[in-house]
C-alpha cells in the first residue's frame, strides 16, 4: 500500500468524522496527516515502524493507525464509520462544492441518504430552507449532481429525451434518414435507459471513420454486429450495424427478449425476409397479428391479445384535462397559486388541484390549520374570477408512522381531494409498510394514494409492499392510485397497473409539480401508462371539469353516509 492510498484512508476518516459530528480536533488532525503523508519523500512501507511517530505532523495516535494499516491493510476506526454511514451519503463526498459539514446537515437534518434524493429535494426547493444553503448553492448542487450522474451510466427517460433529437439529427446527417432508426429501451418507453440504441444500415468499417473528429466519442465495444460508444455527455450510444438485415435488426431490438422469442416461435424468420424497410406494421400484417406498438413489446401475453383483436386505444398526453397534485409557494413550490392556475388554464387544462404539503412536512413548509383556512379563502376568491376553470382544495397529507393522517377529520373534511403519501421514516419492513399504507387507505377521507412505494428511480428502491394487497384495499375503499409522473418517481410501477385495472381501480396520472414547468412531467406518466394499456376512461385526471366535480361530490356524499 503506497502513501497515496494511506493518505486517502485518513482523508476519508476525517470527512466521515465530520459528517458524524465526532471529535473535531481529531478529524482535523487526520486531515492534516493525510496532507503530510502525501508529501513524504519516502514510502511509509519502507520506514522502520518506530520512526513513523517522529514524522512531522504525525503523532502517536496517528502513527499507531498507520501501523495498523500497514499490518492489516485496513483501519478498524474507518471500517466502523463506513458501516454506520449510508452508501449514498459517502457517495456525496464525490460532489464538488459539498463538504462534510454540509453533507451532515443534508443527512442528519433533512433525512436524505442518496445523491438522487438530494437532487429531487433541490428541485422541490427544499435545500435552500436550511441554514448555510441559499438559492445559488441549491442551483450549484443541481448542476454538480447532474454532471456527476451523467457519467455514471443509467439515465432517466426524461434526461435521454432531452438530448435524443440532436443525436438522431446528427446520425441522420452522417448516414441519411432512411438508414437510421431508433430502437431499444428508449423506443419502448422504459423508465430509465442504459444506452440510446439505433439500427444503422451500414457496416462497422464504414461507420467508424465517420466518428473521427476533433473530440471523438470513446469506442467502448465492438462486435461483428454492433458498436458501443460513450458520448462526451456520458450517455452510451449503441449502434446495431450491418447491411441487408435492417428490418430484422430493427424489429428484434425493439422488443424484450421474451417478446421477440415468442414472436419468432409463432411467426418464424420468413416474416422478415419479405420486408426491406423500417415498416414494422408490415411485419405484423404478414404475420396475421394486429399491430403491437414498441412500448407494449414486453411479454408474450400481448401477442395473444393482438391475435384476438385490435388493442385498445391507450391514453395520450392530450387526454389529460386537469392538473392533480401540485405544490405552490404556500409550501415548497416555486410559483404562486394564482400564477399556477393561470398557466394551467392557458395550457388548455380545465382545473388545478392544489395539494400543498401537510403540517408534518416541516421541511417543505407544510400547512398548519390557520394557513389552510387562509389558502381556502384565497382559492374561493380566485375561483370567483376564473371562468371555465376551477381550483380544487386539496392537501398531500403525510401518512404518519401509525398509518393515520396528520389532520383531524374536521380539517380533512374541508378538502375536495386528500392525497395520502409517505414522506418520512421510509426504512420499513414490508409488514410495517403494509400496515401503514392500508390504515391510510381505510381512512374515509383518503381520495388518492400518492406515490405508492416512495421510490426514486436510480436512487432509492422504495419501501417493500405487496402491491396486490394494496390494490385490493384501494378497490375496497374506493381509493384512486396515483401514477406519480415525476420522471424520478413514475410510481406506481407500470408493471403493477394491470392488476389495478383488473380490479377497476382508477389511476390518476399526476405531475407532482413544484413549479409551472413541472406540468410538462404529465407526459412521462402518460408514456409509462401506455405500457400498461391504460385508457383515458381509466384515468382520473382525464375527466373533464364537470366529470371531476361530480367525482368529488360523489366522494363527499359517500363519507357522509
Amino acid at each position: 500500500m503506497d502513501n497515496y492510498q494511506i493518505a486517502d484512508i485518513f482523508s476519508l476518516l476525517s470527512k466521515l468524522m465530520d459528517i458524524h459530528q465526532e471529535n473535531n480536533f481529531k478529524a482535523k488532525s487526520y486531515a492534516s496527516a493525510a496532507f503530510n503523508i502525501e508529501k513524504l519523500p519516502m514510502q511509509l512501507t519502507e520506514m522502520p515502524k518506530e520512526k513513523i511517530s517522529e514524522i512531522r505532523g504525525i503523532g502517536e495516535s496517528t502513527a499507531s493507525k498507520i501501523i495498523e494499516i500497514l499490518e492489516t491493510g485496513e483501519l478498524v476506526a474507518l471500517k466502523e464509520l463506513i458501516e454506520k454511514t449510508p452508501t449514498g451519503v459517502i457517495e456525496m463526498l464525490n460532489l464538488k462544492g459539498l463538504g462534510p459539514k454540509k453533507i451532515s446537515t443534508i443527512w442528519k437534518e433533512m433525512g436524505i441518504e442518496s445523491i438522487g434524493e438530494l437532487l429531487y429535494a433541490c428541485r422541490e426547493n427544499r435545500l435552500k430552507l436550511y441554514k448555510g444553503f441559499g438559492e445559488k448553492t441549491q442551483q450549484n448542487v443541481i448542476e454538480t449532481i447532474e454532471f456527476y450522474l451523467n457519467n455514471q451510466g443509467s439515465h432517466l427517460y426524461a434526461q435521454v429525451e432531452a438530448v435524443e433529437p440532436q443525436i438522431t439529427a446528427y446520425l441522420q446527417k452522417l448516414f441519411s434518414p432512411q438508414n437510421i432508426a431508433l430502437t431499444g429501451n428508449y423506443k419502448r418507453q422504459l423508465e430509465y435507459v442504459d444506452e440510446l440504441e439505433y439500427v444503422v444500415n451500414s457496416s462497422n468499417e464504414m461507420i467508424k471513420p465517420k466518428f473521427l473528429s476533433a473530440q471523438p466519442p470513446e469506442l467502448l465495444e465492438e462486435t461483428p454486429g454492433s458498436l458501443l460508444y460513450k458520448l462526451l455527455n456520458g450517455l452510451k450510444l449503441r449502434l446495431y450495424t450491418g447491411t441487408g438485415n435492417f428490418s430484422k435488426n430493427l424489429f428484434e431490438t425493439s422488443g424484450s427478449k421474451e417478446f421477440i422469442d415468442a414472436f419468432n416461435s409463432i411467426c418464424g424468420a420468413p416474416v422478415y425476409s419479405a420486408i426491406d424497410t423500417a415498416d414494422e406494421k408490415a411485419i405484423f400484417s404478414i404475420a396475421g397479428i394486429n399491430y403491437i406498438p414498441a412500448y407494449l413489446r414486453e411479454t408474450a401475453k400481448i401477442i395473444d391479445k393482438a391475435k384476438a383483436g385490435p388493442l385498445p386505444n391507450v391514453i395520450q398526453p392530450s387526454d389529460i384535462k386537469g392538473i392533480i397534485h401540485s405544490h405552490s409557494n404556500w409550501s415548497d413550490g416555486s410559483n404562486t397559486l394564482e400564477d399556477m392556475a393561470i398557466a394551467a388554464k392557458e395550457q388548455g387544462f380545465e382545473y388545478l388541484v392544489i395539494s400543498d404539503h401537510s403540517k408534518s412536512a416541516f421541511y417543505a413548509q407544510g400547512l398548519f390549520e390557520e394557513k389552510i383556512s387562509a389558502q381556502h379563502k384565497l382559492i374561493d376568491e380566485l375561483n370567483n374570477n376564473l371562468t371555465g376553470f376551477k381550483i380544487f382544495k386539496s392537501i398531500e397529507s403525510d401518512i404518519l408512522y401509525d398509518g393515520s393522517l396528520d389532520y383531524s377529520n374536521a380539517v380533512l373534511a374541508t378538502f375536495d381531494i386528500v392525497i395520502a403519501s409517505v414522506h418520512s421514516i421510509l426504512k420499513m419492513t414490508e409488514e410495517k409498510a403494509m400496515q401503514r399504507l392500508i390504515a391510510a387507505i381505510e381512512n374515509p377521507y383518503t381520495t388518492i394514494l400518492g406515490h405508492m412505494t416512495g421510490r426514486l428511480l436510480l436512487s432509492r428502491k422504495g419501501y417493500p409492499v405487496d402491491h396486490k394487497k394494496i390494490i385490493d384495499a384501494c378497490a375496497a375503499n374506493n381509493v384512486v392510485i396515483e401514477l406519480n409522473a415525476h420522471p424520478s418517481r413514475l410510481d406506481i410501477d407500470w408493471r403493477q397497473i394491470d392488476y389495478a385495472l383488473e380490479k377497476n381501480v382508477l389511476i390518476s396520472i399526476d405531475p407532482d409539480a413544484h413549479s409551472i414547468e413541472g406540468f410538462k412531467d404529465i407526459r412521462y406518466g402518460v408514456l409509462v401508462a401506455q405500457k400498461a394499456m391504460v385508457t383515458k376512461e381509466q384515468n382520473l385526471s382525464s375527466m373533464n371539469l364537470q366529470q371531476f366535480e361530480e367525482f368529488v361530490q360523489r366522494r363527499k356524499n359517500s363519507i357522509m353516509l
